[in-house]
């Protein structure tokens, strides 16, 4: 089956349909209404539309809980982190333990997090950026080189691989031009912030469009010893080069070093939260070894997409990265060459003969292939000294999958997909002795059954059934205690969803409710050793069930004559009771207990204030509750309200060129806090404290 399948892909061409969504504002009215007309003249938001599962469609009849993040929104705050955006999403949840160190959970904790993401596929285009052994290098990507960030939330393993949390796809500019256009922006700010970024964006043709994007940020970071240097440039491409058939292109490069401050006691974050990992009598301090992480990665792919006939579409993806990973910690330096690359490919077939009762089916594959090599030296003061451990892992992951949607009547879609994944890890221990082996995690299906049912024009709605399945990464199995755990099992459970959309008719505001409950066996936690070296166990049942709430709507619809032009809101409410089932390690059970990681309530809200003279105001709020720091559930966070400003004023130099000058405040509030705690953390050292109130300002010229 999976060489009928590359044979048939290599033959045919065409580009896929995914995630893109965009929200737009119009005006509806007549060249003829009297000004009074026009002031009670409703604004109204454009139906969302998102391709999601191959196709474009209404989000109001979707079967996935979905959201979209617009550029604009990621411009709204800091454009150095993409974390106020993300978190303005329910059921997701962003962390940043020190400047360009990212954690991401989406309906899930972060007990087992070692490069960031958990439990999630994220993709750039129809590019992989979760590579073959499971990891996510997030924090390569610049925030300003993103047109739109595209959410599916729930496991949707049936079509794109091993995930039991959800899909991200992250839209690169320049794939969709439609003009030329181009901006240079710098800001600088407190601890040492400084930022510059490029962009240009080119229509050659109508077959021709292409961008690049260029930045530099630097921070000297709140704490000690957590500083970050990052230099990225990327360059996208599409190119249409016959009727019916087209090739986009995309090569991100990115140097990235970022120092690791290392978590604090409760006494130590009291007495002074700007340390760093001080020394103990065991180990030495994250400033005496250098602690941090050294990372240069070249990533890209090609797209061929072919329309072979009016109902037949095909879809080829080749990508690849290589990276080289660099490692300073307490007890050892570490080297990791990582090289990989893969293809995704499938067939689109729709038939819409019947006005009542159109379907379509999709069928293809995905196939990844990885080649990691490890070494371990002792750390000497942040220099690599004596070879403790040499490992070689090779992985390959496969992923076989079907898809058949009926939309009857334009108000009932129900649709079913099953996909077959297979993850595999060979590896030789070539160091402290030689040992080879092999991890084969198995053959799992992964089916999905959804539909959706419009009552109104304006309300529906959705339930689905789906198996995620998520299993140990390269990182998990080979840990930073330099062992490979071949006990580790994939977590896998079922996930029950319902959910009800609301769209009035003059769609001036937009509500998304959702409840779910997964059950999740095998749950893999993070623990950690005497020397800080983390490890990976199985958790036995975790039981999952959340309630989610999204609104977006404006409070004072947008007129030119006002002061306040236009006043706009989102804001998102996340409830997560997350229980360990039968859990117990050693002698110490850990059974019912809240999970580690998981905040009861998550509540985001957005302001967006437009002024006359084109000024802008943007404000985040965002609640956390308390969250349990071990699985004792005996060590606790603090409850936090962080609040960000953004303040704007756009200048017209001519009818071609605007500058955009800006400032803007994070953590308002002044909160002690931190936005990212250490699990499971031995000696207590589970806190990496937030910047205080802090502030910057810059500016950005647009031709």
């Amino acid at each position: 089956m999976i060489k009928v399948i590359l044979l048939l892909s290599i033959l045919c061409a065409l580009r896929p349909a995914w995630v893109s969504a965009q929200t737009n504002i119009h005006e509806h009215g007549s060249d003829n209404v009297d000004e009074q007309a026009k002031e009670n003249e409703k604004v109204e938001l454009e139906s969302i539309e998102i391709i999601a599962h191959f196709d474009k469609q209404a989000i109001l009849g979707l079967t996935a809980s979905a959201q979209t993040i617009t550029a604009e929104q990621i411009e709204a705050q800091q454009t150095t982190t993409f974390l106020p955006a993300i978190n303005s999403i329910a059921g997701i949840r962003m962390e940043q333990r020190a400047p360009g160190s990212y954690r991401l959970a989406m309906r899930g904790s972060l007990i087992r997090s070692p490069f960031g993401i958990r439990n999630a596929k994220i993709y750039v285009d129809e590019f992989p950026l979760t590579d073959a052994g499971g990891n996510t290098y997030l924090n390569l990507i610049d925030p300003a080189s993103v047109a739109s960030i595209h959410v599916l939330k729930g496991p949707d393993g049936s079509l794109y691989g091993a995930n039991s949390g959800g899909v991200i796809r992250m839209q690169p500019k320049g794939f969709d031009v439609f003009q030329n256009q181009g901006s240079i922006s710098s800001n600088a700010g407190s601890y040492g912030l400084f930022q510059e970024q490029w962009s240009i964006q080119r229509r050659v043709n109508d077959d021709y469009a292409f961008s690049i994007d260029q930045s530099f940020t630097r921070s000297d970071g709140y704490r000690d010893h957590s500083a970050l240097n990052k230099k990225t440039v990327q360059t996208a491409h599409k190119w249409r080069y016959a009727n019916h058939k087209e090739i986009r292109f995309l090569v991100l490069y990115s140097d990235l070093h970022y120092q690791t401050p290392g978590g604090l006691t409760e006494s130590q974050r009291q007495a002074n939260p700007r340390l760093s990992r001080q020394a103990t009598a065991f180990t030495p301090s994250a400033i005496e070894q250098k602690a941090g992480i050294y990372n240069t990665t070249f990533f890209g792919g090609i797209t061929h997409e072919s329309h072979l006939s009016d109902k037949l579409t095909h879809s080829l993806s080749l990508f690849g990265s290589n990276t080289d990973f660099e490692n300073p910690f307490i007890t050892n330096y570490e080297f990791r060459k990582e090289k990989n690359a893969g293809l995704r490919t499938y067939f689109s077939y729709k038939n819409s003969n019947h006005q009542n009762a159109q379907w379509q089916m999709q069928w293809g594959l995905e196939t990844q292939k990885g080649w990691n090599n490890l070494e371990n030296y002792d750390n000497n003061q942040g220099r690599p000294a004596d070879l403790q451990t040499k490992d070689d892992l090779n992985n390959h992951q496969t992923s076989l999958f079907y898809r058949v949607m009926v939309d009857l009547y334009n108000r009932w879609t129900i649709e079913a997909s099953m996909g077959l994944n297979q993850v595999e890890i060979n590896y030789t221990s070539l160091k402290p002795i030689f040992e080879k082996g092999n991890i084969d995690f198995g053959n799992i299906l992964m089916p999905r059954v959804a539909s959706s049912f419009s009552f109104t024009d304006d309300l529906a709605i959705r339930a689905s059934v789906s198996k995620g399945y998520s299993p140990p990464t390269i990182a998990e199995v080979r840990s930073s205690d330099n062992t490979i755990n071949t006990e580790l099992e994939p977590e896998t459970g079922t996930n029950y969803e319902v959910g009800l959309r609301w769209e009035p008719i003059n769609k001036n505001w937009y509500t998304d409710l959702t409840v779910y409950q997964l059950d999740m066996d095998n749950g893999i936690v993070r623990q950690v050793n005497q020397a800080g070296a983390e490890y990976f166990v199985n958790a036995g049942e975790i039981k999952q069930k959340g309630f989610e709430a999204t609104i977006s709507a404006f409070l004072i619809s947008p007129n030119d004559e006002r002061l306040i032009q236009s006043l706009n809101l989102q804001s998102a409410l996340t409830y997560n009771h997350y229980r360990f089932g039968k859990y117990q390690v050693e002698d110490n059970d850990y059974s019912r207990n809240k999970v580690t990681a998981v905040p009861e309530w998550v509540w985001t809200n957005t302001l967006s204030l437009s002024l006359a003279k084109q000024v802008g105001l943007n404000i985040s709020h965002n609640y956390t509750s308390t969250m349990p720091l071990n699985d004792a559930n005996t060590v606790y966070s603090d409850a936090f309200h962080l609040i960000q400003l953004k303040g704007t004023w756009d200048l017209n130099l001519s009818s071609s060129k605007q500058v955009q000058l800006f400032t803007g405040i994070d953590n308002l509030l002044n909160e002690a806090y931190s936005l990212g705690n250490d699990i499971n953390a031995f000696g207590n050292r589970y806190f990496n404290p937030a910047a205080t109130r802090n502030y910057y300002a810059g500016v950005q010229m647009s031709f």
